[in-house]
């Protein structure tokens, strides 16, 4: 594929068809001339002109070398829009066709001096989907004003918006204008629902005074303005969107022709967490707080469906990015560059698009990162099963016979979870260790980070927000089968299937062959008893979250789905991208195990999953040299201390203008490290470093002899038991189990014969690859079912 050095800016993404123009094939038509007559191209320059949607596309005629596409005429479906077509300053013709049909739609090119092209273009509605599949019911549309639950429909979310939703939960798009104030210690609060007396944006008249408080501002391109913004909230494949840039109210604005103080650049936020709710919802982000990207002049959105608190169908999420993206060229128009950011959650969403979809976005900067939800899922489900384990009998029993203090035996959790100590499985357990519950359930949570005492909540909850009474329930399996299921595979049906027989979705859980608390064995720090009944006491769960005594089985399929899409992040594909990982410590809930200025921890962002990226990455290409990694230890962990943040902004533009300006003919991936600047070079603060301002590179950043041991990644239970640091294998290969392989370990004859009965099928080989392993090939299209296929090559036009 050619590289984006011949992309012109605002073009489509490489895989959007960047050989197009080389390989068109066009003919003669209606030109009123011979043979002997040069051709025009037609293109769509938004998307693939099979992945329209809403309705419009923005679309460029190129004329051949001596053609001046006179008496040009366009039409859509025999309807002439000539008129929406108009050359620019740079010298293209462009223009936005609209009124496009649900499916195919044939766009015919004519001139006088050049022969005709026709391209077919298939557009999707403004509701979805495109290429996700079939979307999930039921899905309760959001309201004006927020309405309470009535039977067995929930209550509705208010949309912020005055319109009521149609049946697809689309509603009308509105645009409110306000101002920045001059005023300090202002609040960035949402100011359409905010009751704050100080708000940064206050409402904007453009036909009163400009009021005394309005701030103005200096773009990156150099134009000072009043710091006047408009927003336009509206919904998009059932989410509901913001999208919000500088804007004089003065002037006109369309896609041939944008306003001056847009830097033609896109800052995507993606919100945090993850779940799966069935009800629509106002994205998490407030594009209020996004005060520094706003005043240089980026366009920031944000879509509820690409929150990942609202969303976890990850291919659905990063097909929601694509239809943005496109309405946002379509309405403002043409990008340089596309940037995604956010934190958690909001990581995995930047990182699924750049793996799910490579070209969407030309780069991330991230805080408190992880690769994917799938393998950041290994984790929780490992930290889970640990954390019923350390209190059942036979593990508390056997602490007990051996005298045990409490600190020892959370020195031993410690060393068999990976972590700084025992609280970090506890922190995912009672964040997220419920989050795979398929139908009603009672929450069991942590409650003593001490002694890891669990409690068992005594009412029932769902993870869809519906009713208890409307959704699937493991207790009553038969009667409410054709009830919604609550976890994410159910979720993303449409991606994973379903499991023969049955109403479960498939997915890639799976703990057989893993030996928990192996190294720790090997470092003597538990016994081969330990060991042994660590094992046997663990188990897995079934396909609705319920433990058994038996290990967590994967479904071949979800496997080979899961890598194969992307959704298991290909270090391949994060290669093509300039990534800025602003890693903050998260690993503990103990007050004393924190680093000095560290007031705040949930206990699961993990050092090591940077690091687990990168390892992904210089396997997959080579090296890693795409990824800057900029670690801290002090503050709080999702908010980067001093300048980073803004540091990050400037060295990424910088980064992203020479990566989409540049001539070279290498690929990609060579180029994006070939632009990357020097100000992007890896480094850390230490946490003793109260400015937080010293940068710091090299062996310094993990010496662990200094304040730096904030600084070091940790292990996961699965690394503890051999696994890559990748920590991208779903379900290991098996081979059988040796007692040679336990170097300097003595396992009695009793305790050899257990551990055969525990893994009866053999124990991990981690030389190999998982089962199902493989290079990504996205992006693919679920629209025949579940799977999915790759999609074929970017339609081009032809002779007419």
């Amino acid at each position: 594929m050619a590289s984006p050095s011949r992309r012109r800016p605002g073009r489509a993404p490489w895989w959007f068809g960047a050989v197009a123009l080389a390989s068109m094939v066009l003919a003669a038509c209606g030109g009123g001339g011979g043979s002997d007559l040069p051709p025009l191209q037609l293109q769509t320059l938004s998307t693939r002109a099979d992945l329209v949607s809403d309705g419009n596309v923005l679309m460029e005629v190129i004329p051949p070398a001596g053609s001046s596409a006179s008496a040009l005429k366009v039409t859509v479906n025999g309807t002439d829009q000539s008129s929406a077509f108009v050359r620019g300053s740079d010298g293209r013709i462009t223009g936005v066709v609209t009124g496009l049909a649900v499916g195919e739609n044939v766009i015919l090119a004519n001139s006088g001096d050049a022969f005709g092209a026709r391209l077919v273009v298939t557009n999707a509605p403004r509701s979805g989907p495109v290429i996700s599949g079939a979307q999930p019911t039921p899905f309760y549309c959001a309201t004006p004003t927020a309405q309470p639950a009535s039977g067995n429909a929930p209550a509705t979310n208010a949309s912020g918006l005055s319109g009521q939703p149609d049946a697809n939960c689309n509603i009308a798009t509105e645009y409110k204008l306000y101002y920045r104030t001059t005023a300090a210690g202002c609040s960035t609060a949402l100011p359409d629902t905010s009751t704050a007396a100080n708000l940064c944006f206050k409402p904007y008249d453009p036909a009163a005074a400009a009021p005394a408080d309005l701030a103005s501002t200096t773009t990156s391109d150099g134009v000072t303005v009043p710091f006047v913004v408009r927003v336009e909230r509206g919904t998009m494949n059932r989410g509901i969107y913001d999208i919000a840039v500088l804007f004089d109210p003065s002037k006109p604005w369309t896609a041939n022709a944008p306003q001056a103080q847009w830097n033609r650049k896109i800052w995507y936020s993606f919100g945090s967490s993850t779940g799966q709710p069935r009800r629509q919802s106002r994205t998490t982000v407030n594009w209020s707080t996004l005060t520094e990207q706003l005043k240089r002049g980026y366009l920031v959105v944000q879509n509820s469906m690409t929150d990942s608190s609202r969303n976890s169908n990850r291919v659905l999420m990063a097909e929601v990015t694509m239809m943005m993206k496109e309405h946002i060229i379509d309405t403002y128009g043409r990008v340089k560059y596309t940037l995604g950011t956010g934190c958690s959650g909001g990581s995995i969403n930047s990182n699924m698009n750049l793996s799910i979809m490579p070209g969407t976005l030309d780069g991330v900067i991230t805080t408190c990162t992880y690769p994917d939800s799938e393998t950041t899922s290994m984790e929780v489900g490992d930290c889970t099963l640990l954390a019923e384990a350390y209190r059942k009998n036979e593990v508390l029993g056997l602490w007990t016979t051996m005298g045990l203090t409490q600190d020892q035996i959370n020195a031993r959790k410690a060393a068999i979870n990976g972590h700084v100590d025992q609280t970090a499985c506890h922190a995912w357990m009672n964040l997220f260790g419920s989050n795979g519950k398929a139908g009603l359930y009672q929450m069991r949570t942590v409650t003593d980070n001490v002694t890891g005492a669990i409690t068992q909540s005594t009412t029932f909850t769902n993870n869809c927000e519906l009713p208890n009474s409307a959704v699937y329930d493991p207790a009553n399996p038969v009667a409410t089968a054709s009830l919604p299921r609550c976890n994410a595979w159910s979720w993303a049906e449409s991606i994973w299937g379903k499991v023969a027989g049955s109403p479960a979705a498939r997915d890639t859980r799976d703990n057989v062959g893993v030996q928990y608390g192996l190294k720790a064995l090997l470092a003597g720090k538990i016994t081969p008893e330990e060991f042994v009944t660590l094992n046997e006491a663990v188990g897995g769960i079934d396909r609705d979250s319920t433990p058994r005594a038996a290990r967590s089985t994967a479904d071949a399929e979800a496997l080979d789905i899961a890598y194969r899409s992307g959704i298991v992040a290909s270090g391949r594909n994060l290669a093509k991208a300039a990534i800025i990982d602003m890693r903050g410590w998260d690993d503990s809930l103990l007050a004393a195990n924190l680093p000095p200025g560290t007031p705040v921890s949930t206990g699961i962002h993990h050092q090591w999953y940077s690091f687990a990226i990168r390892d992904r990455i210089a396997r997959d290409a080579g090296d890693a040299n795409n990824q800057a990694l900029w670690r801290f230890a002090r503050g709080n962990f999702s908010i980067p201390p001093g300048t980073m943040l803004t540091d990050g902004i400037t060295a990424m533009d910088e980064w992203l203008n020479a990566l989409v300006t540049s001539s070279s003919t290498a690929t990609l991936e060579a180029k994006v490290r070939a632009t990357r600047p020097a100000s992007t070079a890896d480094f850390c603060y230490l946490p003793d470093d109260a400015t937080q301002s010293v940068k710091v590179t090299g062996a310094a950043c993990d010496n662990p002899a200094t304040a730096a041991k904030y600084l070091i990644p940790s292990l996961s239970p699965r690394q503890v038991a051999g696994g890559p640091r990748s920590e991208d294998v779903l379900k290991c290969q098996l081979k059988p189990l040796a007692a040679s392989d336990y170097t300097g370990v003595t396992f009695s004859a009793s305790q050899l014969a257990r551990l055969n009965s525990v893994f009866g099928t053999g124990v991990c080989d981690w030389s190999k690859p998982g089962v199902g392993q493989q290079a990504a090939v996205s992006p693919l299209t679920f629209k025949a079912g579940p799977g999915g296929v790759p999609l074929g090559a970017d339609p081009v036009s032809t002779k007419q």
